[in-house]
């Protein structure tokens, strides 16, 4: 059977080697760069976090994110790690679960897969656009910039509008749309937040252990814990890309910056401090808990003076202080926008594909993977397990006549 693939990231990559390895398919993988698996490339800091040994159906966001299921029933992690080591890649588990290759470059994983599909006997087109797709005659039809394409049967792995440099686009959804399929609202998820660049520039590059809340007036909207790095324009790290999904503008990113602590520990904490070093000023009193610069920042957008001795101050103000390091709020302007994502969130909706085969149940011998589809998952190699799953169960080409 003659085989498209449209789309070179993770889960064309995986769907095509799938189709011309455990199905002995003619495959072509269409894609659209100079060259495959850029965003790849660039996962994880140039690392790779490729899987997460904790994936579940929990750490995946979408209109059904059951949906995940029999893919990653199909290709489990552990399969996953087997496929890879099959194919010529050792991979490494850290403590937290994280899944990346063992000699720690991105670039590891992309060479083995294009080492493979040559192997494989894919035919690889790159510097390929689609700009549509139709069904006519007993098979389908790619125009692109090249020339068209024929096959038999199609699978649409053109990710999603995250990291448009990296090769993100709107490819996907057009070419689904065509055939009927509905496309949810999309948005930037896994992306740093905004706050007003006034209150966070001091704090460029402080990084701090702490629980992160999103609120709407008195609304918690989402909650995490983790690492936050602070940027000159706002927020970063992986606790903010966990939330990130749910953020939008006139929110409150609420910082928890002690989660050890009860606001009572840490008045207690502050008036030992203040006991023993009644001589200092205010602007010394966080020093040894909070980063310098951060302990410094909280005082003064809470409107403490930094010069008064430390003497001076009573309980009423050290539970003041106290409250200000547990609820350090920070106004938001929004997220960044999805050419600083990683991952899109909304996509072609779940309730029009089999979850079983990925097949449409629009267009017999039509199937879609990856971040195309109305699924995404949290920070931590859970959205890279699901282009793995889903681009295999693609690939096997089980659907047959919906």
């Amino acid at each position: 059977m003659r085989v498209l693939v449209i789309g070179g990231g993770a889960s064309g990559m995986m769907a095509a080697l799938t189709a011309a390895e455990r199905g002995g398919h003619a495959v072509t993988l269409l894609e659209r760069q100079a060259r495959v698996g850029r965003k790849l490339a660039a996962t994880g800091n140039g690392r790779c976090n490729l899987s997460n040994l904790h994936c579940a159906p929990e750490a995946y966001h979408g209109h059904d994110a059951a949906f995940v299921v029999p893919a990653l029933t199909a290709l489990s992690v552990q399969q996953t790690r087997d496929w890879f080591l099959s194919h010529g890649l050792l991979t490494v588990v850290e403590p937290s679960g994280r899944v990346y290759p063992f000699s720690d470059q991105a670039n590891s994983v992309v060479d083995v897969l294009r080492l493979s599909l040559a192997s494989a006997g894919v035919q690889l087109e790159t510097g390929c656009e689609v700009s549509a797709l139709s069904f006519r005659q007993d098979a389908f039809f790619a125009e692109s910039n090249l020339r068209t394409f024929a096959a038999d049967a199609v699978i649409i792995a053109c990710g999603g509008l995250a990291g448009e440099k990296l090769g993100g686009s709107d490819s996907g959804y057009r070419l689904l749309q065509s055939f009927g399929h509905i496309c949810t609202p999309l948005r930037p998820a896994l992306v740093q937040l905004k706050t007003d660049p006034a209150l966070v520039r001091s704090l460029k590059g402080v990084r701090a252990a702490c629980r992160i809340t999103l609120r709407r007036g008195a609304q918690a909207v989402a909650t995490s814990a983790g690492e936050i790095q602070f940027t000159e324009y706002g927020i970063s790290g992986p606790v903010v890309f966990e939330i990130s999904r749910s953020a939008a503008s006139g929110m409150d990113a609420v910082l928890d910056l002690l989660p050890p602590l009860t606001d009572d520990a840490l008045t207690t904490l502050l008036a030992q401090k203040v006991a023993q070093f009644p001589h200092l000023t205010e602007e010394n009193l966080l020093t040894g808990i909070l980063h310098n610069r951060l302990g410094r920042t909280v005082l003064r957008i809470g409107g403490v003076s930094l010069d008064t001795p430390l003497a001076s101050l009573r309980t009423r103000e050290l539970k003041r202080i106290a409250g200000l390091v547990k609820a350090f709020v920070l106004p938001l302007q929004g997220p960044l926008g999805t050419q600083q994502a990683q991952v899109t969130a909304g996509g072609i909706s779940t309730g029009e594909f089999d979850p079983a085969t990925l097949q449409s149940r629009l267009c017999p011998n039509l199937y879609a993977c990856g971040e195309v589809l109305d699924i995404d998952g949290n920070c931590g190699g859970f959205n890279l397990q699901w282009a793995w799953s889903s681009g295999y169960l693609a690939g096997l080409l089980k659907g047959g006549t919906p």
